[in-house]
């Protein structure tokens, strides 16, 4: 970008290339979920629902990071199909648990073997030793992120 160090190389900041990265992932996902009827938000919320039954609707909008009002409209929508449950009362407080119905694993099903094809598309290029650095660095930014560790 800039030469007098006023701005940002966009070709050397860490940041905008995982965001580009994850922009690039998102499309290549929607892509493949276009013809399932899914989108990437719908998919996330099966799979969660599919590691975490019961989770709640701000769990589940956390999870897929999406408004919790965004979420309660999808989870209207999957119930309406067929693919999820809630109980009328939540048994305490006021959270409903969600859970995924037979019909809403069989959808998931689908949708995993399309998101799995991106992904293997997206690590094709690195070697096995590559991709579990790849995974490493990740999770470690991740961590160092959301601890508040400055590095120091």
């Amino acid at each position: 970008m800039s030469q007098d160090g006023d701005g940002v190389d966009l070709n050397k900041s860490l940041g905008y290339l995982l965001k580009e990265a994850s922009s690039a992932l998102r499309a290549a996902m929607e892509e493949v979920l276009r013809p399932l009827g899914m989108s990437v938000t719908h998919y996330s919320c099966l799979e969660l629902l599919a590691q975490r039954p019961g989770l709640s609707n701000s769990e589940l909008a956390r999870g897929a990071f999406v408004t919790r009002q965004s979420m309660n409209v999808l989870l209207q929508t999957l119930e309406r199909e067929g693919h999820v449950t809630r109980p009328a009362e939540a048994p305490v407080g006021k959270a409903l648990p969600t859970r995924l119905t037979p019909r809403g694993r069989r959808r998931l099903e689908k949708a995993t073997i399309a998101v799995r094809s991106v992904e293997v598309r997206m690590l094709a290029g690195l070697t096995e030793t590559e991709q579990s650095g790849a995974f490493q660095i990740l999770r470690s930014m991740i961590h160092s992120l959301r601890d508040g560790n400055d590095g120091a």
